[in-house]
């Protein structure tokens, strides 16, 4: 009788530890599973969204068939459990659950590009930033003075102080992200470049490597001609020339400007016009890139000491103002 007893007992166990045991491989076998997907999905992880809000939300959505597999393991295997990232993540039909769930905390969230390009003003960059797509913007009430002050520079003209280049966000960044961004690149080039140059300048401090910097950047976008520009800018200075050149009319004017500078527009004393002004503007008119940087603080040798557009993206540089005078009728008053 007891043998008959313990032969019963004995089944029972091990019925549960197959049943036990069966069950902890579908759950397993459940986590393993591809998620239900037929196709790429975006899925949006949610500020403040917890785990069983994801799985509810997952399960809704129909790219979960279930989300109790998921819940099991929160509570038997915490540790298998990510902390959630807010942001968009790219889901793609033969994912495993377990490998959503490794997603959905990771870095791997779906990204954009944003370019500021070379020459821009600090004004078309904020434009930018308030028009880009899922990029949270907390500074379009603010004055510029506003934006700097929270930047940490407080009392810092932005001109020119923020790098142009291609910066990716996602989902749950601001416009402060790239900002911030932005200006320590530049900071961090402006410092790099200034440490390699040229020991006899007509620029004696970072700043003005910068606002050289910006004149070289608004007047050519070919590379080769740059660090020709900037010696005919150092060399004008050096013989006390005034630089007149004609992006700092068009910065002085402001949103005056509207595609053309009159004969009044040279001769308006304006603090950026450097046809009326001695020397660099008070502050850069753009935003320079790496390339005009160097340039402005390795400028090349030569006897140049003017230049006109020819038109085409290109200058033609001359010795004399007689020269140039011809330079001029032939590209710009004929045309």
């Amino acid at each position: 009788m007891v043998k008959r007893f313990l032969i019963a007992v004995g089944l029972i166990i091990a019925l549960g530890v197959a049943a036990v045991a069966g069950g902890y491989a579908y759950w397993q076998h459940r986590l393993a599973a591809p998620i239900a997907l037929d196709e790429p999905a975006l899925y949006q992880v949610p500020a403040g969204a917890g785990f069983n809000q994801v799985l509810r939300q997952l399960e809704a959505e129909g790219i979960i068939q279930a989300r109790w597999p998921f819940q099991l393991l929160a509570r038997l295997e915490p540790e298998q459990v990510p902390r959630l990232r807010v942001g968009e993540y790219q889901l793609v039909p033969d994912m495993s659950g377990m490998e959503l769930v490794a997603l959905l905390g990771s870095n791997n969230v779906v990204t954009y590009p944003l370019t500021i390009p070379e020459g821009w003003t600090f004004r078309q960059m904020r434009a930018l930033l308030d028009s880009a797509p899922k990029l949270e913007n907390r500074t379009a009430e603010m004055s510029d003075d506003e934006v700097m002050a929270l930047l940490g520079r407080e009392g810092t003209f932005p001109e020119g102080w923020f790098f142009p280049d291609t910066y990716r966000y996602h989902l749950g960044m601001s416009d402060v992200d790239i900002l911030r961004q932005s200006l320590s690149r530049m900071e961090r080039i402006l410092e790099e470049v200034w440490e390699q140059r040229d020991d006899d300048l007509t620029i004696d401090t970072p700043y003005e490597a910068l606002i050289m910097a910006s004149l070289i950047e608004r007047e050519t976008g070919a590379p080769e001609e740059r660090r020709e520009i900037a010696g005919v800018f150092k060399r004008r200075m050096e013989r006390g020339m005034r630089l007149q050149t004609d992006p700092t009319i068009i910065y002085g004017m402001g949103e005056r400007y509207q595609g053309r500078i009159t004969r009044a527009d040279i001769r308006e004393a304006t603090p950026y016009n450097t046809y009326v002004i001695d020397g660099l503007p008070p502050t850069p008119i753009a935003m320079p890139g790496r390339a005009s940087l160097e340039a402005a603080v390795n400028p090349l040798p030569g006897e140049t000491l003017y230049f006109v557009s020819r038109g085409d993206g290109t200058h033609h540089f001359s010795r004399t103002l007689r020269e140039h005078n011809n330079a001029v009728n032939r590209y710009i008053r004929n045309r």
